[in-house]
């Protein structure tokens, strides 16, 4: 019976529990329940510390539900919310609930003092403080918080805590806190509250709500009283109160009152979404809780639809009293504040938390009560992996899909071998697949969560006949566990963009690629090498990086140094036919003044040796340098190319009211100097061109990256006018939000037909255009041609996969499914394989690629944070040399780059001097390093996962303890 009692006391409470969690003060009911572990009770405290009384409110709950129950259990809390305080929450436990209008009229003058405290925060506290205690709106020990509230955090922050207190007594506080205002001669905030100017009329809440399309004049008809408009500015959740300054997420835009006043709120509004009907089309099934992929071009509006659905599916799920939780994967952190911004905060914010995690994100540490905390969750791929991995590993508690109910990956043809999409997907596979297992056995299987891929173009992954075509895109629906593939009616798209191929002409002269070309030959003949192909080319560049690679494995210096300033020549000549020769000098000089001063120590005691090669290489660039710099400013002798942009370009901004455009090229570089070129030139400035240009974030190039907040910039800049002409290389061609251009130009660069596509959709703008100019070497016109066939063969290919019946689509994807699984599983057995590291330490050893010194052995390496390998000893610091390093600005947790270190005998750079809690400590690029395991030689690690050592950890408080005792020592000799 007791146990009856009980069950029925737990389920009063989990009813109760959204009102409890409003009206509860955790500090002042917490020691008063005796039944609760002091264990228990500190982790609830630090709770309401950290993420306010609400969320702690709920931990007391789960506290005082959980069994075994003591005897008196439900009596001793009630009278802990009786002594602590809060008596409207032990009424409501007693069921002494107020009439449905009282607490209709109780909420609307809680929500109202939330509104209002940016204002009210600005009263004297001290006083009212006082007036509310003796009026016994707060308690003795509340009014004592308060004060100390106020001594520590200031007038403000009081305030907050007093009004915090309040909203939690029981009705009829309202009017007594009008009083307190009253009698402490707080008129304005008196009148703010009540409506009124100059008005003493104390409101009353019986009457219902004015319905949200009246009109502030029709109240007033009514009952002769004005609105009053405030405007909320959006603010952060404040910690200390647990709600944020402006709203909860009531959706009615005024309060009325029961004598019929009213009061308007003015706030940012939560945007309607409205999809258009092939919007909805494509939604279809996923509204029905299926997974598809929307395969919409660029500018179709796939967000929007990713947004609409988010909703439908939380508001079902929350209909149905089910858990619910929303997780958007991009794969570039810029896309992470571009959906929050853009779509899914500004239609979603009033009724779910929203939140945003990115690797440039400091709250990527905390992913886990993030992923709790929020009903959406917007967020670069691999910090899920990273996430599920964590909790897959035991390592912590991690995330699991099972605490998902919806994932939506945007451009989901990146779920194929070898991405982080695809290892994401392969965890639910792997888990769908076990679920069959599990009901045939009648066990409760695990939950998934629906899948809702977003792409412009699935591609045909290189396919040349209409069979691999289709079975590329069935294996992107198989890896998604799409059920269907969505796409617009043929009919419906918009008519195709002008299409444009600018051919170019050869130079009828070349004197400085003539020049070029004889210093290449030189450099041939000195180290011996005969190559192939035609100077400049794709195939030459290849060649070249093979050269280098094999003389480092033999260790001979001659060819490999030569190969390393042949690759920088080649560069060079392809810059100068597709940006300025000037460019393409200044390339060349700023490369070779970089080798000079690799060749320099900063110590003037101290000599890099320079090698016979390396003294003809210096010599020959010397000797030749007047000749180039003179020949690159002769505009007589410019590529074609770079003349045919220019008449485009001009075209363009000529015959348009507002032009406003992207030209994609391949190299940051180019696209640096491009810009540079446009802004440089006076016609452009006749014509009101405004450039700019927008590069990666990623640090593999030697041109310095761009930071988000630079690219954010300059997308910003882009979309108010500031720049009406984007120069980009393929960072803006996926994905990024970037207004639609009535002219897109591809300069020397193609690339698949996924890209195409991508790029074509930028312009999106009535009577676009899409022009490819040529360049010299780069093959862009028929790899367009192939590009173009291969989009028609992808539609085809969709069109006929949307034919199949389902059974027959559905074994199609079952057999790619169990064929991926088996796949992975062949491969994870591989790597573990790989990843068993037996061999000793001592058994490798690193010599210096240019110089072939012997440098160090895996004995001498250790590993920090399991990332950056370091060398500490004595004798590896007497190797090297310290370079500052300008460009570095980075600074990471418990560590930060400082400089750069380089081989003391040769001046190849080596790797980068790292602070690691307050020690120095050199980190190693393998890049530069010529690798010898037992004997065999490897010289094209590029990255240390490729060598086949597991190193020791680094010992901090060891190498620590052992510079005290150096530094003691050398301490001593001094005296």
């Amino acid at each position: 019976m007791e146990s009856e009692t009980d069950e029925m006391r737990e389920c009063l409470i989990d009813c109760l529990r959204p009102r409890l969690k409003e009206l509860i003060v955790v500090d002042r009911v917490l020691d008063l329940i005796h039944f609760i572990e002091n264990e228990q009770k500190e982790r609830i405290r630090q709770k309401a510390r950290n993420d306010g009384d609400i969320s702690a409110a709920d931990s007391l709950i789960n506290a005082v539900v959980h069994k075994p129950h003591t005897p008196g259990w439900f009596a001793a809390f009630v009278d802990a919310l009786n002594r602590g305080g809060c008596k409207f929450a032990a009424d409501y436990m007693q069921l002494n609930l107020p009439t449905p209008e009282a607490e209709a009229e109780n909420e609307n003058c809680v929500r109202l003092i939330h509104l209002l405290i940016p204002s009210l925060a600005d009263m004297v506290t001290e006083e009212v403080c006082t007036h509310c205690f003796s009026k016994k709106l707060l308690t003795e020990d509340e009014r004592d918080r308060i004060t100390a509230e106020i001594g520590n955090r200031g007038r403000r922050s009081g305030a907050r805590e007093l009004l915090r207190r309040i909203v939690k007594c029981p009705p009829g506080w309202y009017s007594t806190f009008l009083q307190v205002l009253k009698d402490t001669e707080h008129h304005v905030l008196y009148n703010e509250l009540t409506g009124n100017e100059g008005s003493d009329k104390k409101p009353s809440l019986k009457d219902k709500p004015i319905a949200t399309g009246e009109s502030p004049t029709s109240a007033e008809s009514c009952d002769g009283t004005e609105s009053m408009e405030i405007t909320v500015n959006e603010q952060p959740m404040d910690q200390a109160t647990g709600y944020t300054e402006q709203t909860f997420c009531d959706s009615e835009p005024l309060l009325s009152f029961a004598d019929g006043s009213a009061l308007e709120v003015a706030r940012s509004p939560e945007k309607e979404i409205t999809l258009r009907d092939y919007q909805m089309e494509v939604a279809g099934p996923a509204l029905e809780g299926k997974n598809i992929i929307v395969c919409l071009p660029t500018g179709s509006g796939k967000t929007r639809v990713a947004v609409y659905i988010t909703k439908e599916h939380l508001d079902r799920r929350k209909a149905e009293g089910k858990p619910r939780k929303v997780i958007v994967l991009v794969n570039k952190v810029p896309l992470v504040e571009q959906h929050y911004s853009a779509e899914f905060l500004p239609f979603l914010k009033n009724k779910y938390k929203v939140e945003r995690v990115s690797g440039d994100s400091q709250l990527k540490i905390s992913f886990t009560e993030i992923v709790k905390k929020n009903d959406i969750i917007i967020c670069t791929a691999q910090i899920l992996e990273n996430y599920l991995e964590r909790a897959n590993s035991g390592e912590d508690e991690g995330v699991n899909l099972s605490d998902l109910t919806l994932i939506i990956i945007d451009e989901c043809h990146h779920t194929q071998k070898g991405g982080v999409y695809n290892h994401i997907m392969m965890r639910y596979l792997k888990q769908k697949h076990k679920n069959k297992r599990l009901i045939k056995e009648q066990k409760e299987p695990v939950p998934l969560p629906q899948i809702l891929g977003l792409t412009a173009s699935p591609g045909v992954g290189g396919a040349t006949k209409m069979e691999k075509a289709e079975e590329h895109i069935l294996r992107i629906c198989a890896n998604l566990d799409a059920s269907r593939i969505m796409t617009r009616s043929q009919e419906e798209f918009k008519k195709e963009q002008r299409k444009i191929i600018v051919s170019v002409e050869d130079r009828r002269e070349d004197p400085f690629g003539d020049v070029i070309k004889k210093i290449m030959t030189a450099i041939h003949n000195h180290a011996e090498l005969t190559p192939t192909c035609d100077l400049g080319s794709q195939n030459y560049e290849q060649w070249v990086v093979q050269k280098e690679r094999q003389a480092a494995k033999d260790e001979n210096q001659k060819v490999r140094v030569c190969a390393e300033h042949l690759r920088q020549y080649s560069e060079s000549l392809n810059l100068s036919n597709t940006i300025r020769m000037q460019d393409a000098f200044s390339f060349l000089n700023k490369y070779y003044n970089e080798e000079m001063k690799k060749k320099t120590a900063p110590e003037e005691e101290h000599k890099i040796q320079i090698t016979d090669t390396e003294r003809f290489l210096f010599n020959l660039f010397e000797d030749n340098k007047k000749e180039l710099e003179t020949l690159a400013k002769n505009p007589e002798y410019e590529n074609d190319s770079l003349s045919k942009l220019r008449t485009k370009i001009l075209h363009e901004f000529s015959s348009r009211d507002e032009a406003r455009g992207i030209i994609f090229i391949k190299t940051r570089r180019s696209a640096i100097a491009l810009n540079q070129w446009i802004q440089e030139n006076p016609k452009f400035a006749d014509i009101e061109v405004k450039s700019a240009y927008v590069i990666g974030g990623g640090d593999q190039s030697v041109v310095k990256p761009m930071t988000s907040a630079e690219q954010k910039d300059v997308l910003k800049k882009f979309g108010n006018g500031q720049v009406n002409l984007l120069i980009a290389t393929t960072v803006a061609e996926e994905g990024l939000d970037i207004p639609a251009c009535n002219f897109v130009i591809r300069y020397g660069l193609v690339t698949n037909e996924i890209a195409m596509i991508q790029a074509q959709g930028r312009g999106r703008a009535e009577d676009s255009s899409y022009t490819l100019v040529e360049v010299k070497n780069s093959g862009v016109a028929e790899k367009e041609c192939v590009n173009e066939y291969r989009k028609k063969m992808m539609n085809k290919a969709i069109q006929k996969i949307k034919s199949l019946n389902q059974a027959a689509y559905e074994k199609r994807i079952t057999e790619f499914q169990i064929q991926a699984i088996m796949e992975e599983k062949v491969r994870m057995t591989k790597k573990k394989q790989k990843d068993i590291k037996n061999e000793s330490p001592s058994n490798v050893k690193f010599s210096c690629r240019s110089c072939s010194e012997p440098i160090c052995t895996g004995d001498d390496i250790q590993i920090i944070e399991n990332m950056h390998r370091v060398n500490v000893t004595p004798q590896f610091r007497k190797l090297y040399i310290q370079r500052e390093n300008t460009t570095l600005q980075e600074r990471l947790l418990d560590y930060e780059t400082n400089g750069f270190i380089a081989c003391k005998n040769c001046g190849q750079r080596w790797g980068s001097m790292m602070m690691y809690k307050g020690i120095e400590c050199p980190c190693l690029d393998v890049k530069n390093f010529v690798v010898n395991l037992n004997g065999k030689k490897i010289s094209k690690c590029t990255k240390w996962n490729e060598v086949p050592i597991k190193f020791s950890a680094f010992d901090y408080a060891e190498h620590a303890i052992n510079m005290t005792m150096s530094d003691n020592s050398d301490d001593d000799e001094t005296m």
